[in-house]
This record gives C-alpha cells, sequence and structure tokens, in this order.
C-alpha cells in the first residue's frame, strides 16, 4: 500500500470556500475514482488556511490508473477550471508515502 499525502494552503480567509468547492465539485468524483479516502481535514493550528488529505492506493500503478480516470472525466476537467478562476489556492503539495515494515507487521496483526 501506498498513501498519496495532499497539502492545499489557501489564502487567508477563503479556506471555507475551497471546502465548499471541493465538497460540491471535487469530493463525489475522487470517491467516484480514487475510492480510497483515507482522511481529510483542515488545520485548527500551527500553518493555517490548509487542507491535509490522504488516498491509500494498492501500488503506484493503482494510482496512476485511478487519477488518469479521474482527469479523464470532464467534470474533473470543469472542477479545476473553477478552482484555479477563483485563485483560492497559493501552494499545493503532493508526497508519496509508504508504510515501514513494522507499521504494517502491527496491522496485519489486527
Amino acid at each position: 500500500m501506498i498513501v498519496d499525502l495532499r497539502i492545499y494552503t489557501t489564502l487567508p480567509n477563503r479556506l471555507p470556500e475551497f471546502v465548499a468547492l471541493y465538497e460540491a465539485k471535487a469530493w463525489p468524483l475522487q470517491l467516484k475514482y480514487l475510492e480510497n479516502c483515507l482522511g481529510w481535514y483542515t488545520t485548527v493550528e500551527g500553518e493555517l488556511n490548509t487542507v491535509v488529505h490522504m488516498w491509500g492506493y494498492a501500488d503506484q500503478g493503482d494510482r496512476e490508473r485511478r487519477r488518469a480516470a479521474m482527469a479523464a472525466d470532464p467534470a474533473w476537467g470543469d472542477y479545476l477550471r473553477e478552482a484555479g478562476e477563483r485563485g483560492l489556492l497559493i501552494r499545493m503539495q503532493n508526497r508519496i508515502l509508504k508504510p515501514t515494515a513494522f507499521f504494517e507487521a502491527r496491522r496485519a496483526g489486527r
């Protein structure tokens, strides 16, 4: 399993607008294509105006297939266009994570 960790930072006071747009237009598509959301959060302390979400995949190939299918959906392009036109984001970060062996062993033992 790998985890796609995404961290998005909005302009000050624009976080609620970004979250509302995402929930209405992107969330249904990501659930349809990506399926395995491990968490979707906003910060309350630390770097503010930040969204963190994580998606689980079997492997990098699984991630690439799912994201390519989503990217091919015209509704995804519509969402990206609208998000860009609103100018809500100032930074987007993406990290691919893999679990350590001891964590995997713990999960397997449950």
